[in-house]
């Protein structure tokens, strides 16, 4: 009940940030379209650094068991949701921004902050990995989705900001090599500021909508609907099946960590790789508003099975 009441109470933060970007625009002190200045910002500064800087922490063996099993269970996950998601695309005739929306959480910019509320800082390695996952996909998968690309080149994926952090921060844990105290103080205070401009882009984007358009369009009901309770029922299935949760001496506490993820709304990133590519931002934007209201809700619901499940 209390991890319910604290996903509750930080979901309901976001949704002010979402508020002041609104106000922003509304108020005329800023133009919805400087919201892609915010979301390169945030695409090749913020996620970097926040990612680079959930790595610093003092590797010990059970950092480094829990990490390998996050990491193996959000590639399985992540393997097997993909494959579902196009399923799906075929069935219900998914557009790139629908697949998109349906497929890629909000593991960076609602987990990590999440979890370091709930849990403590030294948690939030465990939620970078299936960050890290996220990223090579979207970067790869994701990106060619929504730019309408034909062909992926891995050297674009190599040579990504968003990747080079996670090869930076992997070789920071694993080999130990110390920053220094000015330069990771920096990274962390840059990393920290994720959740606020990431909404505030959402809510800049909002602002030059129909609000009567997000809540009554069926269509963007149906998405929730996939994205919020029926993959995360899937995966809930999975790990169960999976018998994970009981292979080892606190599996389960790393694999609720993994779950949440799974169980967030629409990654933010949708929207913003759908503004750099020029794809519809607008629709992407509100269905991640959707996703992020109605997950107050169902994010505690599926905690709550998973705990009961598992």
């Amino acid at each position: 009940m209390q991890i319910s009441i604290l996903l509750s109470q930080q979901i309901i933060k976001l949704f002010l940030m979402i508020f002041v970007g609104y106000i922003l625009v509304k108020l005329n002190i800023l133009k919805s379209e400087d919201s892609q200045v915010i979301s390169k910002i945030l695409l090749y500064a913020v996620m970097p650094c926040s990612v680079i800087s959930a790595f610093l922490v003092d590797v010990t063996p059970d950092a480094v068991a829990g990490l390998k099993l996050t990491l193996i269970v959000s590639a399985l996950l992540q393997i097997l949701l993909l494959l579902i998601s196009h399923l799906l695309r075929r069935v219900f005739h998914l557009d790139a921004v629908e697949l998109a929306s349906i497929y890629y959480s909000n593991s960076g910019n609602l987990i990590l902050p999440l979890v370091s509320y709930m849990l403590g800082s030294g948690w939030v390695i465990y939620a970078c990995s299936y960050l890290c996952v996220q990223t090579v996909f979207i970067w790869s998968h994701g990106r060619t989705l929504l730019s309408g690309a034909r062909k992926f080149h891995l050297k674009d994926l190599l040579l990504n900001i968003n990747m080079i952090s996670v090869f930076v921060g992997l070789f920071l844990f694993i080999s130990g090599f110390p920053l220094p105290e000015l330069l990771g103080s920096t990274i962390d205070t840059i990393g920290s500021t994720v959740g606020p401009l990431s909404m505030f882009v959402i809510g800049m984007l909002i602002a030059d909508s129909d609000l009567k358009q997000i809540f009554t369009k069926p269509r963007i009901y149906f998405i929730t609907f996939l994205r919020l309770i029926f993959l995360p029922l899937l995966a809930l299935v999975i790990l169960k099946i999976s018998g994970l949760a009981s292979g080892s001496e606190g599996a389960k506490s790393f694999l609720l960590i993994t779950y949440l993820a799974v169980a967030a709304p629409t990654a933010t990133s949708v929207t913003q790789i759908s503004q750099l590519y020029g794809h519809d931002s607008l629709y992407a934007g509100k269905i991640n508003v959707m996703t992020t209201l109605l997950s107050i809700i169902t994010m505690p619901m599926m905690i709550a099975l998973f705990q009961l499940f598992l």
